[in-house]
């Protein structure tokens, strides 16, 4: 089926919600990851049926660009305006001082993904310091306690579950999503919607991955330092992370997650999409395409809440605690692709640090 922007269709109806749920995917991938290991705990075997373990999403600009070229075009002619939309990989350069790198990552553990752009391998083996968002994913164990000693931040607050936020035929299409992950609904009803509906937006082939313990890029980095002898250095904390989403009114990711749901199959395109997106290099190309697919997306205040606190405010942290780290030079530093592009993105941020970056060949 051809998707046109200027149709009905069902992605015109999910509106703002799944748009920040979408680019939200890579801020909460690995308490994702958290959360798979909770329901193993729980019980959950992290086994679905052998047809759905191969990934199965088709990538919509492919389909748009053979079969709706003016939807494609109005994708590529915003993703121009983005500035530092092209490239996953920068060189950060200071005079006096040893040349650092910057690389966008996906928190996925998908091969293709794993595998890095050309030079980024090398540069992590020379590095004197990696630096991800955070150094608490190198220890699983205490990630996970300190998860469960702010059960405010993870948790639905004021002893309420779910059931209390959702209509009689929302609690239906959310017992069907998650028996379809042999999760059931009483075993997670007190956890955060955001929580649910990342976990529930990842692809099969993904989660099963992750169950099998599968190690997802920033952290495979991070292990790769830490056998050689390098320091790792977080720029956040999993409470800052947990808090900024918790921070944003649990009714908004109350219609995120239904509208999430909502998608079905398609899902798994969008997310396909946003793989394709990185690993070409285009992520300046991945908010307009979620526009497209959900043209209401950036109207309205949820998005806007979004946006200022899991985007640009995290953005500002990361390059205040970044900076004095890249001062010393000979850094490597790995951080979820869309925090790095547009004009508060953290290569225009560097910038304007006094830092030369640039992409890096």
């Amino acid at each position: 089926m051809t998707l046109r922007l200027n149709e009905p269709s069902l992605f015109r109806r999910v509106g703002n919600d799944v748009l920040s749920l979408m680019a939200a995917l890579h801020t909460a991938a690995f308490l994702t990851f958290l959360l798979v290991l909770a329901l193993a705990g729980l019980g959950w075997s992290g086994k679905v049926q052998a047809a759905e373990q191969a990934c199965t999403g088709q990538n919509l600009l492919a389909e748009w660009k053979l079969k709706d070229p003016a939807a494609y075009r109005k994708v590529e002619e915003e993703a121009a305006k983005i500035a530092n939309g092209k490239g996953l990989f920068w060189q950060i350069e200071k005079p006096g001082i040893a040349k650092s790198y910057l690389l966008g990552t996906m928190h996925v553990t998908d091969p293709a993904v794993l595998k890095m752009p050309p030079g980024a391998p090398y540069a992590l083996s020379k590095a004197r310091l990696v630096i991800v968002e955070s150094d608490e994913i190198l220890d699983e164990k205490k990630a996970m306690a300190g998860m469960l000693a702010k059960p405010e931040l993870n948790m639905i607050p004021n002893g309420k579950t779910i059931e209390q936020y959702l209509t009689p035929e929302s609690k239906v299409k959310l017992e069907a999503a998650l028996k379809q992950r042999g999760i059931p609904l009483a075993a997670v009803s007190r956890m955060q919607p955001w929580l649910l509906a990342s976990f529930l937006a990842l692809p099969a082939c993904e989660l099963t991955r992750k169950a099998q313990g599968a190690t997802f890029l920033d952290k495979k980095i991070a292990l790769e330092a830490v056998a050689k002898g390098v320091q790792v250095k977080g720029l956040e904390t999993m409470e800052e992370q947990l808090s900024a989403m918790a921070s944003i009114p649990v009714e908004f990711h109350i219609k995120s997650l239904i509208e999430m749901i909502d998608l079905g199959p398609r899902l798994d395109d969008v997310t396909t999409t946003m793989r394709d997106l990185y690993i070409s290099g285009e992520i300046g190309m991945t908010m307009p395409m979620l526009k497209a697919v959900a043209p209401d997306g950036t109207e309205g205040e949820g998005y806007a809440e979004f946006e200022e606190r899991i985007v640009r405010q995290r953005n500002h942290v990361m390059a205040e605690r970044a900076a004095p780290l890249l001062d010393k030079g000979g850094a490597f530093m790995a951080v979820g692709a869309l925090h790095l592009v547009g004009d508060e993105g953290l290569v225009a941020l560097l910038q304007a640090k006094g830092f030369t970056v640039t992409p890096a060949n």
